[in-house]
Parts: C-alpha cells; structure tokens; sequence
C-alpha cells in the first residue's frame, strides 16, 4: 500500500516555506508549532527524505525539498479548484475570497467599493491583503491569494486580467512654485529636476514615467517617498513635485495642503485591473467583483 501525504502536511510545508520560521508559519496554520514540527517530521518520514536543514537561527530548504514543495503548492491549488466546484454553488461572490491589493490603490478605492459589496453580497467573506505587485502575483502563482487589483501594465504571470478603467496621472506641485500655472501640463514640461518619486518596487513609478512618454526620468534616490501620502507631504514641504493618480486625488490626498493638481496630456494613464488564475473555475464570479470595482473607479 502506496502512503501518500496527506493536504495537511503539505499546506504545513508551503506555510513554512513562505514564513521562513516555525513560529509564524504554525501561526498562519493555526496550530501550535510541535505540531507544524511533528506534522513536516512525519512527512519526512513518509517520503523518506529530508525536506528541511533546521538549527536555531535559520530555516533552509533541501534541493529536493524546494522541488517537493513547488509540487505542494500546485496540489493544494488543485485541492482548492475541486472544493470550488461544489462550495456554494449557485451563489454568486458566496464564500471565501483573499483579495490581494497594491498599496497605491487599496486607501482609495476599497473604501469607496466595499459597502456595496457588503450590501449586494452578503454571503461573500473578502480577506484583503495589501501587497506590491510582485509579491502579489506571486502569492497568486502560489495559491494563498485568489485574485489580485493591481495597475497595468505588469507582468503577473499566467493569469486572466480584466481591465476596470482608466486611471489619470495628474501633476502635483506648490502653489508658490509656479506663476498662474496652466489648466494642463504637457510631460515634456515636467522638470527632472524636482521630480519627487516612489521607491523602487512601486510599479506606479514606472507606470506614470512610461504613461507620460518620459520613462528616462529619475528622481533623487535619496528624496524618493515609500507611499503616495508621503509624497504628498514632501511637496507642500516644497521638496518638488509628484505624479499622483486620478484615484487618490478623487480621495482627498492633497485636501487641506494648498497644492495643485493639473492632468498630464497625452494620455498619461495606469490601466486599473482584476487578475486570477488562467482556468479558475471561479472565473464568472472575479468578473462580477470586477464589474463592482469598475463601478466604484467610475464614479469617483
């Protein structure tokens, strides 16, 4: 008789594999750390390998244990589909959905979105993770998320993407830095020199620079901000200016600063998207959360 593992032992082994440590992956199983231990020592025992170097400070995969848990990660993403089929079935948006968002969108869409959606789907349990995009996309490859809202264009991977709308990129900047500034701004007007962007891993960076056609521009790296907000505060501060999306301006970030926000011709745009797994046998519902998502960017 063959002994296979069992989908607890494997989800065990991908939760310590993300986590890197005991502790916080029994954590994020919800069990006590003997027995994450006790569960990898008996799946170990049942291949009859070693999966994982353990000592005191460091977890670290085997050759063969990063191979093994590549192939946990695609059974329990299988393991999921197969509950999918039948779990609520007939229910639109019913159940559990782990939604990820990049932080450049979640503070100012979610609040706008997540009322009606409460109202229109009361049986849908939406967990929210807020991740940059890479990380993401990856937790989406992996399984521990079911759909990503992200900015496009992004590699993300084999996934089926739906565009919601169009988000603006407008000019910020210090009313005291430019005399009777006009109703637009060309981006070959933007001054490289006062340029206040995000940190490197924000694809609104490249995004905006790209969408304005002047994707060679860099910003200072010591004067580069970690969110939209601080940028926002180190252009009052009259540190330069910034890019900012339609969507965060619609949210009130530069209310009661004094600055100005003009939109950047040509174009200038970020694609606001819905991404999941190519196949997803959730796919019909990921559309109607797209189409209430599109709503709520529409209307700000």
């Amino acid at each position: 008789m063959t002994f296979l593992p069992t989908l607890k032992q494997l989800q065990y082994l991908t939760a310590l594999h993300i986590h890197g440590h005991f502790g916080r992956a029994a954590e994020a199983c919800f069990v006590t750390q003997s027995t994450l231990s006790a569960g990898l020592r008996e799946l170990e025992s049942l291949l009859g390998v070693q999966l994982v170097e353990r000592n005191r400070r460091i977890v670290r995969f085997t050759p063969l244990g990063e191979r093994v848990v590549k192939k946990a990660y695609d059974v329990l993403r299988e393991a999921e589909v197969l509950a999918a089929l039948t779990k609520d079935a007939g229910k639109p948006l019913a159940g559990e959905l782990r939604l990820g968002v990049i932080p450049t969108i979640a503070p100012y869409l979610l609040p706008r979105v997540l009322p009606a959606l409460r109202a229109d789907y009361p049986d849908l349990k939406l967990y929210l993770r807020e991740e940059m995009s890479g990380a993401a996309c990856e937790e989406l490859s992996r399984g521990t998320l079911d759909a990503v809202l992200l900015a496009l264009p992004w590699e993300c991977g084999t996934v089926e993407t739906m565009p919601l709308f169009e988000d603006e990129f407008y000019l910020v900047f210090h009313a005291g830095d430019m005399i009777d500034p006009p109703p637009t701004v060309a981006p070959s007007a933007i001054d490289a020199t006062h340029l206040l962007l995000l940190e490197d891993g924000h694809c609104l960076k490249d995004q905006a620079l790209a969408a304005c056609g002047r994707p060679e521009l860099r910003a200072d790296p010591g004067a580069r901000g970690t969110s939209l907000v601080t940028l926002v505060q180190m252009v009052a501060g009259r540190l330069g200016q910034t890019l900012v999306p339609r969507l965060a301006l619609d949210a009130g970030i530069i209310e009661g600063t004094g600055l100005i926000a003009r939109p950047v011709t040509g174009g200038a745009s970020r694609t606001v998207a819905l991404a999941w797994r190519t196949g997803s046998p959730r796919a019909e519902e990921f559309r109607l959360l797209g189409a209430a998502l599109a709503k709520g960017g529409k209307t700000v």
